[in-house]
């Protein structure tokens, strides 16, 4: 699969010495779905708009399509879609003349049937000629997707595109990004529901003041850096663990009502057997053993607080 979007030790920079990017490097697949994962002023949003051509990069370089975002700006401009976090809509026009409009300044020609598609595909078809006044949330937030599509972008950039969107609106806007992507359609998007990249992302990449950590096929991140945990719950509660049985990898619940074992499951020897024969010498009885996998947002969690420390 070929490069659609190549970054070269990209920094971004402001007169008080504030770094936003600190030589961003990444290549981005042409028909994947990139999830960028960071905290609050990350540089997710400063990295969208540096690609973009809103923001003006203080080193490096960025090609679109084989298109440098500066000294080629209009031809690399017109393969991105941008959807912003804000809601930002003339609220008296109507959907179809907002989507137009939105074509138009592309210098994209008159085509109704690509509106007409655009507008079925997002589910807008039934609401062209409303007033956007008119719409819920989660319909504006779809009129927005509508406008960055209106000109035929190869790249869509969606920053935080189902904020403030139920679990249910949110969960129909993974399936317009799924079917957006069989048509071809190359999407990043940042996100702060970390449960979104698990659900549709094919590569996941984690920022952090400026730097990117690392960029991982979501299957692959979770195997190599997910861990199980394996939950073994006695018939009554205990006030410490056994001298026999401590370790770094067991600890006991809070209410003293299970052990909580965590181990590799990429290790030839999990050491469960082991713990379990310990857990009986110990004179425990067991109740139950429950096992959990890391979910990506366990990853996250701990990549960006190694990051802190």
């Amino acid at each position: 699969m070929s490069n659609i979007v190549s970054i070269r030790d990209l920094k971004k920079s402001y007169q008080d010495g504030f770094e936003a990017l600190k030589g961003v490097t990444l290549d981005i697949k042409a028909g994947e779905i990139l999830a960028l994962l960071g905290p609050n002023g990350a540089g997710k949003t400063t990295l969208i708009s540096t690609i973009c051509g809103i923001t003006t990069p203080s080193a490096g370089s960025i090609s679109v399509g084989g298109h440098d975002i500066v000294t080629d700006y209009r031809a690399a401009r017109s393969m991105i879609g941008l959807v912003p976090q804000e809601i930002n809509l003339e609220p008296f026009e109507k959907v179809i003349n907002t989507v137009r409009f939105s074509r138009g300044l592309f210098g994209a020609r008159r085509d109704d049937a690509v509106i007409e598609k655009v507008l079925r595909q997002l589910s807008l078809w039934d609401k062209k000629d409303a007033q956007i006044r008119e719409l819920s949330g989660g319909m504006k937030r779809r009129v927005l997707i509508a406008k960055a599509l209106a000109h035929d972008p190869r790249v869509l950039f969606l920053d935080e595109p189902t904020a403030g969107v139920d679990v249910e609106l949110r969960k129909s806007m993974w399936e317009v990004v799924a079917g957006l992507k069989a048509d071809g359609v190359t999407i990043i998007l940042t996100t702060h529901y970390i449960e979104e990249a698990e659900a549709i992302a094919d590569r996941v990449g984690v920022i952090a003041s400026g730097e990117l950590m690392l960029v991982e096929e979501k299957a692959t991140l979770m195997q190599r850096m997910g861990q199980k945990q394996l939950e073994v719950q006695l018939t009554a509660p205990i006030s410490d663990i056994p001298a026999g049985l401590r370790s770094d990898a067991l600890s006991l619940s809070a209410d003293g009502s299970a052990l909580i074992y965590s181990y590799d499951t990429n290790s030839e020897r999990t050491g469960i057997t082991a713990l379990l024969s310990k857990v009986s010498q110990e004179g425990l009885v067991l109740r139950d053993v429950v096992t959990r996998q890391s979910s990506l947002e366990d990853i996250f969690v701990t990549l960006v607080q190694e990051d802190v420390s």
